[in-house]
């Protein structure tokens, strides 16, 4: 019997793999529904009139936005009126200037046309669909880190969610500013509001965030097992105390490029038990079972792709500079280094590549357990590893995809308004791999650390409505472990 269901297990995983091939081979290549302008037409006919090919630009003019200022989109656009353009360029730069100003994120749809006044001069006309910006939502969140490991580890239990209500305006004044109310209860409490505005100055080139908060959880992770599974401790009341305050300053000259000076202060407080010999007495690396943490940064981000929340063009990437603690070694001080580098690249015939590699090194070595999370915390993940908690003190991981665009449609929607009478799909079959190690001097150590961790796969990403990201994968690891992936996050 046991080679029967061994040849239907691989029969089925055959299949399956068969299928997504076929979808990347076979299904017809999909026409992009980005707006292109039409009036390049009349701007390449300009070049036989104009004798030195130059144009010159006397007007931006803006329609369609009822809430974002003028001046933010033009802020967004490096080109202004007055400035000369080869005609021969003008398509290329009208391109890269629609997709800075759909980067804004505050925009549904942007297009940009060029308007031929005479065979020296143009306009140029941006047309924007605003997003819906206010968002008083109600919550249900999951205390577990993905809908599979609540699924699958807790199978479903009602008593590991949260509610409440979630408030965002994600612009407020009209200028991309953003602020945020939330106030959950359940699982865990949790009361936190924020502002962010990032053109706070005439020149809109700096700006500023500051951020409040205070929680309580009823669960605490303790120590990470030999399994690279959580330990948690719970006692039927809250064990977890936590308050914050802190806020930011961002400098962005141009476009591309941002630097962000941040700090801020943290009380922590937790349970006696945590911090005893038969748990975790290297919990805080202190007797004390509360701490206040003082973390500073420094960050610089460079952003260049054509859509930043599903890029299939260009780079992007950041380094990171952090200092955690007035000290320099003992108790929660430490000192990061951390950074990434993506790259994505168009191969032609709907077909994409992209590799993301990302590092991280935390000094001294001798940290304390809450600031020994690497692999398996938030976004840093390898996929087939997700259920996986691997800490330590230096990791670094690579990324690699091979996508497809398969399917490209619209369905029509009751609602009368243009922007939203219809919601638009696009549908894209992958494969991928990825490969990861993970650094730590803890004895003993867990069986996934201080080796080299890797997994493949294939899936499916779904984008549709306000960059709603649905991917569906099926991946294999290391271990031999396989598994089908849920997850609505934007991204890699």
């Amino acid at each position: 019997m046991k080679p029967v269901k061994h040849l239907t297990t691989l029969a089925n995983k055959l299949a399956m793999l068969l299928l997504l091939l076929c979808m990347y081979f076979f299904a017809p290549g999909q026409k992009n529904d980005i707006p292109e302008p039409h009036a390049f037409e009349q701007i390449n006919n300009a070049n036989d009139t104009t004798p030195t090919g130059w144009l010159f630009l006397r007007n931006i003019v803006i329609n369609g936005n009822k809430k974002t200022k003028d001046y933010i989109i033009k802020r967004e656009m490096d080109i202004k009126s007055g400035d000369s353009i080869l005609t021969s360029t003008l398509s290329e730069k009208i391109e890269v200037i629609r997709q800075y100003i759909y980067n804004t994120t505050l925009f549904v749809n942007v297009r940009v046309e060029p308007f031929l006044l005479d065979a020296f001069q143009f306009d140029l006309i941006v047309t924007v669909k605003e997003r819906l910006y206010i968002f008083p939502v109600p919550q249900f969140q999951l205390v577990d880190r993905s809908l599979d490991e609540w699924l699958v580890k807790y199978k479903g239990s009602l008593q590991r969610v949260n509610y409440g209500m979630k408030f965002v305006h994600y612009n407020l004044s009209g200028r991309k500013d953003q602020l945020r109310l939330y106030i959950i209860n359940g699982y865990t409490r949790n009361i936190s509001a924020s502002y962010n505005a990032p053109y706070s100055n005439a020149k809109l080139t700096e700006g500023f965030y500051v951020g409040a908060g205070y929680a309580q959880t009823k669960e605490i992770v303790y120590k990470t097992n030999y399994d690279n599974s959580y330990a948690h401790y719970k006692n039927g009341k809250f064990v977890r105390d936590y308050w914050y305050i802190n806020g930011g300053y961002t400098i962005r000259k141009a476009i591309k490029k941002t630097e962000i000076i941040s700090g801020g202060y943290s009380h922590l407080q937790v349970s006696d038990s945590i911090i005893s010999s038969s748990l975790n007495p290297g919990y805080f690396n202190s007797n004390s079972t509360s701490q206040g943490i003082v973390d500073l940064a420094y960050t610089i981000q460079y952003t260049n792709v054509n859509n930043i929340l599903y890029p299939l063009e260009g780079r992007s990437g950041y380094f990171s500079l952090q200092k955690r603690g007035l000290g320099l070694t003992g108790g929660i001080n430490m000192f990061s280094l951390e950074g990434e580098y993506n790259k994505f690249i168009a191969l032609g015939k709907q077909w994409y590549t992209s590799i993301q590699l990302t590092g991280k090194i935390k000094l001294p070595f001798k940290q304390p357990y809450i600031n020994q999370r690497a692999l398996g915390d938030k976004n840093s993940y390898l996929r087939g590893l997700e259920y996986y908690s691997i800490d330590g003190v230096a990791y670094s991981m690579a990324k690699f995809n091979l996508k497809r665009q398969v399917l490209n449609f619209s369905i029509p929607t009751f609602f009368k308004s243009k922007t939203y009478n219809k919601i638009p799909f696009k549908i894209f079959a992958k494969a991928f791999t990825d490969f990861g190690y993970v650094y730590s001097e803890e004895r003993p150590i867990t069986r996934l650390n201080n080796k080299l961790l890797y997994s493949a796969g294939v899936g499916l990403d779904i984008l549709t409505l306000y960059d709603i990201h649905i991917r569906l994968e099926y991946s294999i690891n290391q271990l031999g472990q396989n598994r089908l992936a849920t997850t609505n996050k934007t991204g890699f």
